[in-house]
This record gives structure tokens, C-alpha cells and sequence, in this order.
């Protein structure tokens, strides 16, 4: 990436520290002159840990009268007005206690932290860092913290979490504390991350992986991580590199580094850590043309298209047309479908039917393809949409020509005066066949020849259990059950996968089971149903459950946005999320299942799907309700 990168993509950078200035203003301006956009500091001062009273110094009535209206001597304070509130960053309190066995020092630590939080939302300080969580129990931490941050509006609430643990390096251990901070907290979406970076790192990639399904707000870079480089400058190891440019370019969080109190890199300068930061900002990798394509709707919810039921506007047509890599393909299958029915030099003349021709992109396909392989074509280009059809009578008219006979109806209905050779359409969805691909393609297998070829060929659904706490969320907003049983299309980027995908079911064209004349008496054929099984590595999440597809367009011709097999620099289709109703713990060594079923009747199709949980000796541990039972929340309309 070049100095003169995206400044979308740029992450602030601060300076946190640990000591007591009284002189904060002052310390603010030296760390802005070495380079820090703002500070992470204390709010308060030690000496306000008087109010625990924990040597029993504090005479009863000084004592209780605190209690019932705490409020600051100025002395405690080291953020002390508004003012310094744009370029600070509030550490609260290291000597709070929430979980503590003393009652008493249990409820003057909450009644100390509502009067930090307080303070800090009076005066907009932008966000608050809550100290790294005890070991042990954090039930009384959990409900205190969810009681307090919801009066919270403009500052947020951070909590520090250690990337690893030092008795497991190789383990979660500080997750899953985190984990139980979040779960008794009802998933508050109030509650971020401000994920302290280790020295060492575990070496599997999930366990790092994972963390970008949480809600992090800042990365905490401690200077004792940094390494000095042969010249004497302090670097980080590659491992950590890779990490941080990965959570800079999936989160774009706030990056925080320290100082250390005493000099640990020969030629380290106070600027040395946040210009290194800087440095791998600024040299993140290049974005792909999906990326820059959903550039602003990563993780936005989108409901799947419904191209049966409406008419698709002329921009979308636009948007899905820029695709090169999907027509390029498509270019290639048609091209090798021709060869292989067609000797080179005969004047035989291949029938080719594009049904739902849109505006004419794949007319355009086969027309190139039959130029390249120089074979003679005549196409129809079938078309319901009575605003799409203007535009390809405009092409007719302008470039096709007497090569393309225009037909207005609804594949499903129309009865052609001759059988084609090749059927071409792009009727995909996300999932392969949840925009009624199948059910399109029936009634159209009647305009094929018996040795006849379908573009595509075949498509298979492939889905995979899925942790992100940012989709969990946008779809918990809704606040009904609809949107937990409705599937949406989404560039996924705060996310992390249990398991690989693995293929649920699929669909081949022509279709030996209907008739090739009269077409299917009813769409049962269409119905199926999945059952499929991931062993889970580690402790986490599953707050969903992600979609894709594979489609073999003609023999080794592909489109696919599966992960592992994803057509480079394709974007006409995002993966597809299908929400759980409740958020599932999946321990370590467990086996999540997932049931899918695709289901239909007279005037639609739809999915149900749930998720279950069984324990190594395959005992089961939680089961979900099945979702969209009868196509209630969401269907696609035949």
C-alpha cells in the first residue's frame, strides 16, 4: 500500500498511560507533538481509594454520607473539565472491586465506578476503559457494568481483555472470561473490547481469528511487545504485524501504545511506537474489487432479492453488469459448450435461449463467445421485465441486430417455436437457489433439445456456523422475531467461522426427474433437506449461520463465493446469513449440527433451519427451535 493510502482506512492513534498527572494538559500536548492523536489516561487519582474504606479509617458519617451522594474533591480528578474531554480517553479506576467478599468494599466499588462513569459522561469524554477482568467470579462485575452503561449515550464503554493468558498461551482462557462478562450481560451492546496485545501469540490462527467477531473498539500495543530491529529500533515480530493489519483492516480500531518507563529499544524516541503503528497502517493490502465494491455495506443487513415477485430497477441491472470476472465466465462456458457441439467450418447454426436476459449482458456473452470460437448462433433473449425489455429492444435496434429474436413473457409460460441447443441464465442467488433458480429452470427445461446443454450446469448450497457479535446485534435491534427468521445478504467482515463450510444440497439442469414436455405437476421435487455436522477446536460463539454457493457453469467452468473457492475479483454476489434466535456457547471438542430444509407449496418456497450443540460423548447440550416454520418470517414468492 503507498503513503498515499485511503485515509477511510487510517486508525487514531493514542498514547495510554498508567501514571497521575496533575498537569494533564501538559502531558496532552507532549504527546500530541510526538505524534498521538489523544491520550488514555487515569481519571482519577489514587487517593480517591479512600472511599473503600478499607483500613476502617473513615469515620461512619464522613463515610455515609459519601455513600449517599458521592461526589469528587477536585484533588482526585485528573481529567478536570470538558475541555480536555476531545483528546482523552478515561482509565478508570485499577482498585475497584466488584466482585469482592467484603460487602462493603463490593458496594463502594460500584457506587466509585457510577461516579467515574458519571463524571466522564458529563464532561463527553469519548470512551472509558474498564481495567482487565479478576479470574473467578464476575457476576456482580457483569451486573454492575450492565445496570451503569446503559444511562451511557455519547461515551463508550471499554473493557480490557489480554490477548492470550500467561498460564495458556495456547488457549482462550481471556476470552472465555470475557465471554461470561458479555453472556451476563445479555449481550449488551453497549459493552465493546479493547483488546491488549501479548508478547506471545498463540499459533493457531483461530484463536486470534475469532477475536475479529467481537466488538473492538481499541487495541492496546504495549511497548514491552515490541522487538529491536538490527538498527536499534523498536518493530514487532511478523506474526503481530499480520495481526494488527488484519484488525486494522476488519475493525478499524483505535490503536493505543505505552511508553516504557525506562528506555527497552536502543533508539527509541516518545514517537517511535506510534510511528511504527502508523507505518503498518499506512501499508495495509491493497483492497480486491469486492472489497472496494462493498465498500460501506460490510456487514449491513440486506434482504435477498425477489426477482419473481418484483421487477428489478435499472441501477441494480447497472450494478450486477460491472461484474467482469461473472460474464468472463459465463463467456468461457458458452465458448466450450460451442466447440464441443459444433465442428469447426459447418454452417450449423446453435439455438441459444438466454432467459432472464435483463439488459442484455449475457446476450452480449454469447454473441462474444460466438465470434471467438467462430460458430454461427441465432439467440433469444427472453426477458418479463417490461422496463428491462425496452433496453434490449434498444440493442436489437442499435448492435444485435437480425442475431437476437427478443421474446417479452415469463419463461415459466412461454412456448417456443423451436428447441435450443444451449440454455444460458443467471438466476443465482446467494445460496444458490434461493431466487427460485430451480423452479425458473423447470418450467424453461421444455426449450432444450434431449442432448441440449444448461448454463449452468449444477449448483450446490454450502453453509458453515458462523460467530459475529456485530450481526448478532444488527439483527437484535429489529426487536421482533421476523428479522431473527429472515436470511440476508452480507459482505461479511467482522466475523469468524467455527468450521469450513460444508455442502447442504444440490441442483443440476436439465433436470432428469420432470417431464421434458409438460413440466412437473407440483415443485416437490424442489424440497430438500440437509443434515450436517462441524467439530468445533476451541471455545466460542455461534451467533449464526453463513451461506454460499458453488455453480459448475459447463465442465470446468466455475463461479463460486465459497471461501476456499471463491472466483477472484467477483462481486455479484455476497454470502447469504441466516440469524439464531439465541446466541449458542459452543465449548471446546463439541460438535455443533446444523438442519436445513428448503421447503415449498403452491405460491412459495422457503427455509427452516436450527442448530444443536453435543458434547465430546455426543450428549447434547443445547438445541435451538426451528426457525421460519412455514415460511411465517420470510419466503420467496413463486
Amino acid at each position: 500500500m503507498s503513503e498515499s493510502m485511503d485515509m477511510s482506512r487510517m486508525c487514531s492513534i493514542g498514547l495510554l498511560t498508567h501514571e497521575y498527572y496533575d498537569d494533564l494538559d501538559n502531558f496532552i500536548q507532549q504527546a500530541e507533538e510526538a505524534g498521538h492523536d489523544f491520550v488514555a489516561t487515569p481519571i482519577s487519582h489514587p487517593t480517591l481509594r479512600r472511599v473503600l474504606n478499607e483500613e476502617k479509617t473513615i469515620d461512619k458519617e464522613t463515610q455515609e454520607t459519601w455513600k449517599d451522594r458521592p461526589v469528587f474533591d477536585r484533588k482526585d480528578l485528573i481529567i478536570k473539565s470538558a475541555e480536555q474531554s476531545s483528546r482523552a480517553i478515561g482509565l478508570l479506576a485499577n482498585w475497584i472491586h466488584l466482585d469482592s467478599k467484603d460487602p462493603e468494599i463490593r458496594l463502594c466499588s460500584e457506587l466509585a465506578l457510577k461516579q467515574e462513569i458519571d463524571w466522564a459522561c458529563h464532561i463527553s469524554l469519548t470512551g472509558l476503559i474498564y481495567p482487565s477482568l479478576p479470574k473467578g467470579s464476575l457476576q456482580n462485575t457483569a451486573r454492575v457494568i450492565n445496570s451503569l452503561v446503559r444511562s451511557m449515550s455519547f461515551t463508550q464503554f471499554l473493557v480490557r481483555v489480554p490477548l492470550t493468558d500467561k498460564s495458556n498461551i495456547q488457549g482462550n482462557v481471556s476470552w472465555k472470561q470475557w465471554n461470561r462478562l458479555r453472556t451476563l450481560s445479555e449481550y449488551n451492546t453497549k459493552i465493546h473490547v479493547a483488546l491488549e496485545l501479548t508478547s506471545e501469540l498463540p499459533t493457531d490462527e483461530k484463536l486470534l481469528d475469532m477475536w475479529l467477531a467481537e466488538p473492538i473498539k481499541a487495541v492496546i500495543v504495549p511497548a514491552e511487545i515490541f522487538v529491536e530491529n538490527s538498527k536499534g529500533y523498536p518493530v514487532l515480530s511478523k506474526p503481530h504485524q499480520k495481526f494488527i493489519k488484519k484488525l486494522m483492516d476488519k475493525m478499524k480500531p483505535d490503536m493505543i501504545v505505552t511508553l516504557p518507563p525506562t528506555t527497552i529499544h536502543k533508539l527509541a524516541t516518545p514517537s517511535s511506537y506510534s510511528e511504527y503503528i502508523g507505518y503498518l497502517n499506512r501499508h495495509l493490502p491493497e483492497l480486491q474489487d469486492v472489497d472496494k465494491f462493498a465498500s460501506g455495506y460490510q456487514d449491513y443487513l440486506q434482504a435477498p432479492l425477489q426477482p419473481l415477485m418484483d421487477n428489478l430497477e435499472n441501477q441494480t441491472y447497472e450494478v450486477f453488469e460491472k461484474d467482469p470476472i461473472k460474464y468472463q465466465q459465463y463467456e468461457k462456458a458458452v465458448y466450450k459448450a460451442l466447440l464441443d457441439r459444433v465442428e469447426h467450418g459447418s454452417d450449423y447454426v446453435t439455438t441459444i435461449m438466454v432467459v432472464g436476459a435483463g439488459r442484455g449482458p449475457l446476450v452480449n456473452c454469447c454473441l462474444r463467445a460466438s465470434e471467438k470460437s467462430e460458430r454461427k448462433v441465432h439467440i433469444y433473449a427472453l426477458e418479463k421485465n417490461q422496463n428491462a425489455f425496452v433496453t434490449l429492444q434498444n440493442a436489437k435496434a442499435d448492435v444485435w441486430g437480425d442475431k437476437v429474436t427478443l421474446v417479452f413473457a415469463d419463461m415459466r409460460k412461454w412456448n417456443p417455436p423451436t428447441q435450443c441447443d444451449i440454455l444460458v441464465s443467471e438466476l443465482l442467488g446467494s445460496f444458490g437457489d434461493n431466487e427460485l433458480s430451480p423452479e425458473c429452470l423447470d418450467g424453461a427445461q421444455k426449450f432444450i433439445k434431449e442432448d441440449g446443454i444448461s448454463i449452468p450446469a449444477n449448483y450446490t448450497a454450502f453453509a458453515s456456523p458462523l460467530a459475529s457479535t456485530r450481526l448478532n446485534n444488527n439483527v437484535a435491534a429489529y426487536k421482533d422475531l421476523v428479522h431473527y427468521e429472515t436470511p440476508y445478504v452480507v459482505m461479511f467482515q467482522q466475523v469468524c467461522e467455527l468450521a469450513s463450510p460444508k455442502p447442504l444440497w444440490e441442483f443440476s439442469h436439465p433436470n432428469k426427474e420432470v417431464p421434458p414436455k409438460e413440466g412437473p405437476i407440483n415443485n416437490l421435487h424442489n424440497v430438500r433437506y440437509s443434515q450436517v455436522s462441524f467439530e468445533v477446536k476451541h471455545d466460542m460463539m455461534m451467533n449464526g449461520i453463513a451461506g454460499y454457493f458453488e455453480s459448475v457453469l459447463y465442465k470446468d467452468v466455475m463461479i463460486s463465493i465459497h471461501p476456499k473457492t471463491h472466483s477472484p475479483g467477483m462481486f455479484s454476489w455476497f454470502p447469504i446469513y441466516f440469524p439464531i434466535r439465541t446466541p449458542l456457547q459452543v465449548p471446546q471438542g463439541s460438535t455443533v449440527t446444523l438442519d436445513f430444509w428448503r421447503l415449498t407449496d403452491a405460491k412459495k418456497v422457503w427455509y427452516e433451519w436450527t442448530a444443536s450443540v453435543y458434547g465430546k460423548d455426543g450428549e447434547e447440550m443445547s438445541i435451538l427451535p426451528i426457525h421460519n416454520v412455514q415460511g411465517r418470517s420470510y419466503y420467496v414468492g413463486l
